[in-house]
């Protein structure tokens, strides 16, 4: 392996010279820089940044530990995340924990399984020196990632920490959700089912009381008829689709576009069409949405937003701004508007 002495010797400098032309520290004529740079490409130098870390206490190197890197929010998170770092000077390691793809959703409540493959690669991210962490949640909930003795600055993306030391950065899904409700109120829709995913899910909760707020806003009145549950599935939201028309609705709120492919299915089959006969209105906007005949009205998920907010919070902590570190940002999707919802 090519060292500074080396690099030094070649171009008849100090060692120091070549360090500090490296490191971007100016008081180095253009020349000796030009020939050290040179030098550098010539002899295939390449930085060893973990005996940098020994030296300096920092790698500038930040973790990013992903659930699974194939749910369809991660990826746009982690670059995100990645593209600020950059932007600040620092590189990132990400590791994929693949826990979907190992045990599809039957692991969020054993502890024993998630923590077999959690905890092994929060010691190889220690080990290695990494500045902090950032952790991306495939899904909202409250996570045991981080023990309260953990030292390291960390951030969870997506997702809450039990850790009252761990900021997280989410989804304003209640606010959200509360834009689209009077959204639809201002068509002239009053009559407004809802197809939430999982009834215990946090995204679907904050987002029904966001519908809850919207009705009570415009001074309509909650009725429970009009709340159903499709596990976050196209072929369950097929199903309740059909129960909620059953109570004459005039317009259908999924709290997943993939749902709504469920309804505009069950519309198809009775003859009747989304944005002329039945209002649909979506939230992720997911690439099918645009591609649905007609095109799905939805909410935009803010992910390269928790990215970039997730990558600040965490830099703050790290270089100790002085700034008070909150404990939760929010941040709120933007509005999409196609042609599924009609006008009263």
């Amino acid at each position: 392996m090519v060292t500074l002495k080396e690099i030094a010797r070649e171009c008849k400098v100090s060692p120091t010279t070549v360090s500090n032309i490296l490191n971007g520290k100016p008081k180095v004529s253009e020349e000796t820089k030009q020939r050290v740079l040179e030098t550098v490409d010539k002899l295939g130098y390449r930085p060893n940044y973990i005996a940098q870390g020994l030296r300096n206490q920092k790698t500038k190197t930040i973790g990013i530990i992903a659930e699974d890197i194939t749910q369809f929010s991660t990826p746009t998170i982690v670059e995100g995340i990645m593209s600020r770092c950059e932007e600040r000077g620092y590189r990132t390691i990400a590791k994929n924990l693949r826990m979907y793809a190992r045990w599809s959703d039957s692991w969020y409540n054993n502890e024993s399984s998630y923590h077999s493959i959690l905890d092994p690669t929060l010691k190889e991210l220690e080990s290695i020196r990494v500045d902090g962490i950032i952790y991306v949640a495939g899904h909202a909930r409250m996570i045991h990632c981080f023990p309260e003795d953990f030292k390291m600055p960390a951030v969870m993306a997506y997702a809450f920490s039990d850790n009252p030391k761990v900021p997280s950065v989410v989804i304003n899904d209640k606010e959200s959700a509360c834009e689209m409700i009077s959204y639809l109120v201002s068509k002239g829709h009053r009559r407004i089912g809802v197809i939430g995913g999982k009834e215990n899910n946090i995204h679907t909760q904050q987002r029904l009381l966001g519908y809850q707020k919207a009705l009570y806003d415009n001074q309509i009145l909650f009725n429970p008829a009009w709340v159903r549950y499709a596990d976050w599935e196209k072929e369950g939201a097929y199903q309740e689709a059909k129960a909620l028309l059953e109570t004459d609705v005039t317009a259908i709120f999924c709290m997943a576009d993939r749902m709504a492919g469920g309804v505009y299915c069950c519309l198809d089959e009775m003859g009747l069409r989304a944005g002329k006969d039945i209002a649909v209105a979506g939230f992720d906007d997911q690439d099918i949405a645009e591609y649905f005949v007609p095109g799905l009205t939805t909410m935009a998920l803010p992910l390269r937003e928790i990215g970039n907010a997730s990558a600040d919070l965490l830099l703050k902590q790290m270089e100790g701004m002085g700034e008070e570190v909150p404990d939760k940002i929010m941040i709120p999707c933007r509005f999409i508007e196609r042609s599924s919802v009609w006008q009263i």
